[in-house]
Formats: C-alpha cells, sequence, structure tokens
C-alpha cells in the first residue's frame, strides 16, 4: 500500500468496501420473519396462486387476480380474488407488499413449480382491504406518481450533494499530497 497513489488507494477503499456489501448481500438468505427467500419467482406461475391466511393455513380464500407494479417495476401489490362460487359474487381485494408471503413448492422443477400467497392477516383484516375498482386504481396512479417524483428529486438531492463533498475530498486531497 506504500507504493500506490492515492487514487489507487481510493479505488482500492471502493471495491473493498462494494465487495463487502456484496457479499452481506449474497449471504442473506430469510426474510424479516425468518422465511427462506428463493429469490427470483416467476409472475406467470404467481398468477391464480391459492391464497390462505396466516391463522387457516389450510383453508383457500381466494387466487392472485393480479400483480401491481411501481414505477421502478417491484411489486406493490396484489390483487386477491375472493368470496366468490363460480366466478359470481366475486370481490377482487388489493393486498400490499409487506401483508403478504409467498411459499413456493416444487421449486427444483420449473415444469410443476406452484406458489401459495399466504396474508398475514386475520378474515377480519382481509375485509378491510381496499376494494380493486377504478376510483382505487385512480387514487393509488396519483399517489404513486407524487411518490416518485419526491423519490427522484430527493435522489437527485442526494447525488449532487455526495457529488460535491467527494469532490472537495479529492480535491483536499490532492493538494495534500502536493504539499
Amino acid at each position: 500500500m506504500a507504493n500506490m497513489t492515492w487514487k489507487q488507494t481510493l479505488g482500492a477503499a471502493a471495491l473493498v468496501a462494494g465487495s463487502a456489501g456484496f457479499s452481506h448481500a449474497a449471504l442473506a438468505q430469510e426474510d424479516a420473519q425468518g422465511n427462506e427467500l428463493q429469490g427470483l419467482y416467476s409472475a406467470e406461475e404467481l398468477m391464480d396462486a391459492d391464497v390462505f391466511l396466516k391463522n387457516a393455513p389450510d383453508e383457500d380464500i381466494g387466487d392472485v387476480d393480479d400483480i401491481l407494479l411501481g414505477e421502478d417495476m417491484s411489486v406493490q401489490a396484489v390483487v386477491i380474488e375472493t368470496g366468490g362460487v363460480l366466478d359470481m359474487g366475486d370481490k377482487d381485494l388489493v393486498v400490499e407488499k409487506g401483508n403478504f408471503q409467498v411459499e413456493t413448492q416444487n421449486d427444483s422443477d420449473l415444469d410443476n413449480i406452484e406458489y401459495h400467497v399466504v396474508l398475514d392477516m386475520d378474515r377480519d383484516q382481509l375485509s378491510q382491504q381496499p376494494v380493486y375498482d377504478n376510483d382505487w386504481w385512480q387514487n393509488a396512479k396519483s399517489h404513486a406518481a407524487e411518490a416518485w417524483e419526491q423519490t427522484k428529486q430527493g435522489a437527485s438531492s442526494a447525488w449532487q450533494s455526495t457529488k460535491s463533498a467527494t469532490s472537495n475530498l479529492l480535491q483536499d486531497a490532492s493538494d495534500a499530497i502536493d504539499n
């Protein structure tokens, strides 16, 4: 390290810091509730997956009818079709991410993979979920657009601050080396 330039030293430090973050992420194999993470899910197989309540794991209460994505293409919610018989009297309810988990069956065989969606709620909480209709869609779309715009502005501001601070540090390091 003694013969390295300050640019090489900073580059090496960045490489070590970056690889440490990657190693940590690669080792994380469970979510906050201790459930094993699969890492990759098929949207096609998730559609029509059976849905269960956490406190009634043997009672199929409906199916996944839709998957709602945010501006960044991450899953924001699933739409659960529940309550009907032979597609009569069905209710489509929106369940936001963080309120459900996906359990995988037969994950070693893509042709036979199957998902079960387990809601982290009871029947009363399920009945409180918003109905998936045009009013909900327009309201959610408006809120998501506002949130995305605020996120972009915050990220841009943070990038400018980081860029300025880094530039100042590099200039200070260069001045120190020159003196």
